[in-house]
C-alpha cells in the first residue's frame, strides 16, 4: 500500500506543513505539499519585503510576475514592476530599495501592495492542481495582517492558520471579507489612557468594485499552546473557528512563555513544567479537529497524535530543510552537516525576540546566530510597537533597534537587552539579506528541539525533498494499514 492510498480529508489532512517565516515555506514549498495530498502552508509574515525583493534580485522564471498579471484589481501591478522590477536584478553590492515601514494607517497603494503581494504567494502556491493551501500569520504582527489576509483571500486561499498572540478577531474578518465588507481589529498601543481603543481597519471596497463576487470564506486554524486559550477562542471569537494546531514548547521560532514565574535553565533557557502541557481532552470536548506541533515530526508522532484522538499533525523543522523550503541552500547544507556531525544545538532563548516571546535559534559550527555581533537597527518595522506619546499621537518603537533611540521614544532600557533584529536576521536565511556600509545582514536561522534528531532520517541522504518528508511521516501509519488489524 502506498501512502497515497490512506483515506484522509482535504479538510483534516495528516500532515500540516508548518507555516514558517520569513518565507522558509515559500509558494514553491507549499505547492508541493499540496499536491502530494496534505496541507502546504505559506507564510505571510513580511510577504511584501520578499515580494518587492524577488523583483529587485530579477524574477528567475518570472513567476512573480505571471501570478501579477492575475490580480483582478488595475494597474497595481504596472504600478508595482515600474517602481521595484530589476530585469537583470540589483548590481553588485547594492542595497534593496526598502519599503515604507506599517503603521496604523497607511497608504492605498501601499495596502493595496501588501495586497498584491500575499496574492502572488498564494496564487503561486495554487497554480496547477485543487487541492487546498493555507496561509500562516502571527497575530502579533498586527499592522499588515487585514491587508494580507484580504490579498490572499483574492487569491482563493483555503486555510488561515494564526497563533503568537489570541487571534479572537479574525474569524469575523474572514466572515466580512467573503462579502468585501470592512473589518477591523483591536490595535495593541503602550499607554493608552483607561477604557481608550485604537483599532487597525481595511475596507476592500476602497479597491474593488462594489459588485465583485462573493469570495470562499477560508477555514480559520487558531495555534495555541493551552486548552484554556481553545477553549476561550472557540466559545468567543467573533466569528466560527474551524479546528485547533496545539503547539508545545519544542516547536521552532516563537514559543509560548511558561505558565506562572520565568525560571531559566543553566543555559539561560525558560524552563516549562506539567502546567505547561495542555489537556487534550478538554480540547476534545469542544469537538473540533486539531493538530499537534513541536516535536511531533516522525512516524511515532504522527501515530501517538493519531492516538489521542487529533486529525493529525503539523510539521515544520523537517520541510524547513528539504530541497523546496525557502533557506538558502548553503544554511540548509551547513545545519544539516552539522546535525550528521552531532555538532548542532538549539537554544530557547528568553531574550533573541523583540516580541518578548520565547525564540528558538539554531546554534552549529559557522552559523553561530546566538553570538553574533548584530547591528542594532529596525528598518522593516514588523515588530514594532505602537506608543502613545506625549503630544497624544501614535509612535512607535523596537526593543531591537539602537538603544538610546528605544530610550528616547520612552522605552525601558532592560528591554533592549539581548534583543536582536529577527526581521532582517530572517530576511537573510532565504538569501534576502540587506547590505548595509557595516556589511551584509547575518542569518537568524531558527528550528525545533527535533533537528537534532534527524540523523537517523538523513542517513545515506545528502539532501531531501518534501515528498521524502511525507512518505516518511506516513510510513507507520502505511505499514500499520497494510498489515490490518492486529
Amino acid at each position: 500500500m502506498m501512502a497515497s492510498d490512506l483515506p484522509h480529508s482535504p479538510d483534516n489532512p495528516l500532515i500540516i506543513q508548518g507555516g514558517m517565516g520569513i518565507a522558509v515555506s515559500n509558494w514553491v514549498l507549499a505547492r508541493a505539499v499540496s499536491m502530494s495530498g496534505q496541507l502546504g502552508v505559506v507564510s505571510g509574515t513580511a510577504i511584501d519585503t520578499v515580494f518587492v525583493r524577488r523583483l529587485q534580485d530579477g524574477d528567475a522564471g518570472g513567476h512573480v510576475r505571471a501570478a501579477i498579471a492575475e490580480f483582478p484589481i488595475a494597474g497595481v501591478g504596472e504600478s508595482v514592476l515600474h517602481r521595484y522590477f530589476l530585469p537583470r536584478g540589483r548590481p553588485a553590492g547594492a542595497p534593496y530599495k526598502m519599503l515604507p515601514m506599517q503603521k496604523q494607517v497607511t497608504s492605498l497603494a501601499r495596502q493595496q501592495l501588501i495586497m498584491l503581494a500575499s496574492f502572488v504567494e498564494v496564487w503561486l502556491a495554487k497554480r496547477g492542481h485543487s487541492r487546498p493551501v493555507g496561509i500562516n500569520l502571527l497575530t502579533k504582527v498586527q499592522m499588515p495582517n487585514l491587508a494580507t489576509l484580504y490579498g490572499a483571500m483574492l487569491a482563493g486561499i483555503d486555510f488561515v492558520l494564526m497563533g503568537a498572540g489570541i487571534p479572537r478577531e479574525i474569524p469575523g474578518v474572514l466572515d466580512a471579507f467573503a462579502e468585501h465588507r470592512p473589518a477591523s481589529l483591536k490595535l495593541d498601543v503602550a499607554g493608552l489612557a483607561p477604557g481608550e481603543v485604537e483599532n487597525l481597519t481595511f475596507d476592500p471596497r476602497q479597491h474593488v468594485a462594489r459588485d465583485l463576487a462573493p469570495l470562499v470564506r477560508p477555514r480559520f486554524l487558531a495555534i495555541v499552546s493551552a486548552h484554556s486559550l481553545a477553549t476561550t477562542l472557540a466559545r468567543k471569537a467573533n466569528g466560527r473557528v474551524d479546528g485547533f494546531i496545539i503547539e508545545g514548547p519544542t516547536a521552532g521560532g516563537h514559543n509560548a512563555p511558561p505558565r506562572g514565574e520565568l525560571s531559566l535553565n543553566s543555559l539561560g533557557e525558560p524552563i516549562y513544567s506539567d502546567r505547561d502541557v495542555v489537556d487534550l481532552e478538554k480540547v476534545r470536548e469542544l469537538g473540533l479537529p486539531f493538530w499537534m506541533a513541536g516535536g511531533m515530526g516522525s512516524p511515532d508522532g504522527l501515530r501517538t497524535a493519531l492516538a489521542a484522538g487529533a486529525a493529525g499533525i503539523q510539521v515544520g523543522t523537517l520541510f524547513a530543510y528539504c530541497d523546496e523550503s525557502g533557506l538558502a541552500a548553503d544554511i540548509k547544507a551547513r545545519v544539516l552537516d552539522g546535525v550528521r556531525a552531532d555538532a548542532v544545538r538549539i537554544l530557547t532563548d528568553p531574550r533573541a525576540s523583540p516580541t518578548g516571546y520565547p525564540f528558538k535559534v539554531v546554534d552549529v559550527d559557522g552559523l553561530d546566530s546566538q553570538n553574533e555581533e548584530r547591528e542594532r537597527i529596525c528598518d522593516l518595522g514588523y515588530l514594532r510597537t505602537p506608543y502613545r506619546t506625549a503630544t497624544g499621537k501614535l509612535g512607535y518603537r523596537c526593543p531591537a533597534e539602537p538603544v538610546d533611540a528605544y530610550v528616547a521614544k520612552g522605552g525601558d532600557f532592560a528591554d533592549t537587552v539581548g534583543r536582536r533584529c529577527l526581521c532582517n536576521g530572517l530576511a537573510a536565511n532565504i538569501g534576502q539579506p540587506q547590505r548595509r556600509l557595516s556589511g551584509e545582514e547575518k542569518p537568524l536561522v531558527t528550528s525545533g528541539d527535533d533537528l537534532v534528531s534527524l540523523g537517523g532520517f538523513l542517513a545515506g541522504r545528502e539532501r531531501y525533498s518534501s515528498s521524502d518528508v511525507i512518505e516518511y511521516l506516513l510510513s507507520g501509519i502505511v505499514a500499520t494499514v497494510a498489515a490490518g488489524p492486529a
